[in-house]
């Protein structure tokens, strides 16, 4: 397996991938965002790009969005933000450049828009995921994935809600095994499942 690739983030180096997963209200998010600012204050000709793929399907979705755009503009000014419910490997590939660092928030929301009947979508969701894992295998600068772990509880009784549990876990096996470095999050605390060979 050839040495993964890695980007100078001031004095270290940056893994080409990482996937960052942790239940609601973790920390994943303000990790992913830290990775971000860390790059872009690494060089001021650095950019950073954030795939959103959040759907406003209520009012309750609508203002979480919304407060996340504003949390981020505060918190990493230079980030900026691409809407992308379904086509993330599109996504993947057409912002990520050696000097931009792409930050996926959530592969989670995105799983779900490819799975639920009431979301459009020309494709099967395992295609979809065999295209994002491709992406990351060919992404040409750094990438930082954002997911949600939900298989620590109990199992759950309805059979449509465990099917998502049992896509959730392969996915984020999948892309786990793709990337170079992978972080869970725990009451704002990551802790290092995979590092860089």
């Amino acid at each position: 397996m050839p040495r993964p690739r890695r980007f100078r983030v001031h004095d270290r180096a940056m893994p080409e991938s990482e996937l960052i997963l942790g239940g609601q209200k973790s920390g994943k998010s303000r990790r992913a965002e830290l990775r971000a600012k860390a790059w872009l204050d690494g060089d001021p000709a650095r950019r950073a790009v954030l795939v959103a793929t959040a759907q406003p399907w209520d009012d309750e979705m609508r203002e979480r969005i919304a407060r996340h755009r504003r949390e981020r503009a505060a918190r990493v000014p230079g980030l900026r933000t691409v809407e992308e419910p379904l086509r993330l490997a599109e996504a993947i590939a057409a912002h990520g450049a050696p000097d931009t660092l792409v930050l996926v928030d959530c592969l989670t929301l995105w799983l779900t828009a490819h799975l639920m009947p009431m979301t459009p979508t020309d494709r099967d969701a395992d295609i979809a995921i065999r295209e994002l894992l491709a992406a990351i295998g060919a992404a040409r600068g750094p990438l930082v994935l954002v997911g949600n772990e939900i298989g620590l509880g109990v199992i759950p009784m309805g059979r449509e809600v465990r099917a998502f549990v049992d896509a959730l876990g392969r996915l984020n096996q999948d892309v786990a095994a793709a990337c170079d470095r992978v972080t869970l999050m725990a009451a704002g605390l990551p802790l290092t499942l995979k590092e860089p060979a």
